[in-house]
């Protein structure tokens, strides 16, 4: 039976091809259009996954105001992460990033300028998943003058990845041991580096311990089942009591420098969520906006509903035209729920067909949005 009603169904289409062809491509251009702008929001809201305890790692935001100045920042104080995790046993491990700059690097003869490098802890590797070719994790970042790098740029300087123990060469006097190899960062990630410079030895004794400047974008892991609402509720008054000694060197009590309207706020920002939702000051790189993703999903929700409706007004529209074959069917013994049957075959058909061309369409269109977007 059911074959039956298939095959009354591609007779009546193939019967009717203008009608069928306006029906199915206009139904196969919004879902291939929807399903275009679809790879674009759940890439956004994939950023960040790829770590497995992306789940459970915060970076520690400020926003201070300070004789009339406004900061938002990514940064916090060099000593930030340390006490968090002596003094909050929720506090599993934590890692501080610092901006380096751009520097060169020699190739043989020539020097190559490289802005992708960043100063970290030797932690890096406990907070963030990033898989190791060569070397060990837990010991690659541990002394001065060591450099982790890339896959990608382990093969554009030595053209091999078993580059550890080798020797780089930045800025003419400066030696740096190759101590690990990672795998390149996904594109799915809020930072993307080719350099991880060890921190030890490289700060100045003006950062060291200074809980008067905000240089250091700092993460946190959370052990499992930790409540990071109670940690973010406690995290000004524990600035506070570190900072203190700073409001005495200016001849301030904490209280006499929030009756002036100064105020130091910190805050915990899920890792996940800073790709989308974070547009602060030492941002590691530009982010996306959540108010795209809205947008976008909105057009998306727009285009497919215009292409259902249109797909239903057809139909409506070409029943009226199938009247006395519907009589005669039932002059001849069918039942209501036959005809019913026969025309969601009908439906179902072409939605089927729309959705294999909605697939060739947007699979064509992929390299020109690859071009459009910068997503791959």
């Amino acid at each position: 039976m059911i074959k039956n009603y298939f095959k009354i169904a591609l007779r009546n289409l193939w019967k009717n091809k203008g009608f069928s062809a306006i029906n199915i491509f206009g139904l196969a251009s919004g879902l291939s259009i929807c399903l275009l702008i679809l790879f674009y929001v759940t890439n956004e809201l994939g950023y960040d996954q790829y770590n497995s305890k992306a789940d459970r790692i915060y970076r520690v935001d400020a926003d201070l105001l300070f004789g009339g100045n406004h900061f938002d920042l990514t940064q916090v104080p060099d000593p930030m992460g340390a006490e968090l995790k002596r003094n909050f046993p929720q506090v599993e491990q934590y890692v501080r990033l610092r901006d380096h700059g751009s520097i060169m690097v020699k190739k043989g003869n020539q020097n190559i300028e490289e802005d992708k490098v960043i100063l970290a802890d030797s932690t890096l590797f406990s907070v963030f998943t990033l898989p190791m070719i060569a070397g060990n994790p837990t010991e690659a970042l541990t002394q001065p003058n060591s450099v982790v790098i890339t896959e990608s740029t382990a093969k554009k300087y030595f053209n091999s990845t078993d580059v550890v123990g080798k020797t780089m060469i930045f800025g003419d006097t400066g030696y740096y041991k190759i101590t690990g190899v990672i795998q390149d960062i996904p594109k799915q990630s809020h930072f993307h580096f080719d350099f991880f410079i060890s921190m030890y030895g490289q700060l100045s004794i003006y950062e060291i311990n200074q809980w008067a400047s905000n240089n250091f974008n700092t993460y946190i892991v959370l052990k499992k089942g930790a409540d990071e609402k109670q940690l973010s509720r406690q995290l000004d008054g524990f600035v506070m009591k570190n900072v203190a000694p700073v409001f005495q060197a200016m001849n301030l009590t904490p209280e006499q420098f929030k009756a002036q309207g100064n105020y130091l706020h910190y805050t915990l920002m899920p890792l996940t969520k800073i790709h989308l939702y974070s547009n602060k000051t030492g941002d590691l790189e530009a982010n996306g906006n959540i108010q795209y993703v809205y947008i976008f999903s909105l057009i998306a929700f727009f285009i497919l509903l215009i292409a259902c409706v249109n797909f239903m007004n057809l139909s409506t529209a070409r029943s009226a035209n199938r009247a006395k074959e519907v009589g005669v069917r039932k002059v001849l013994g069918s039942l209501r729920k036959n005809l019913i049957i026969q025309f969601l075959s009908e439906s179902v058909m072409i939605s089927f067909v729309s959705l294999l061309l909605a697939l060739l369409i947007a699979t064509l269109l992929l390299p020109y949005y690859h071009h459009i977007s910068g997503k791959d």
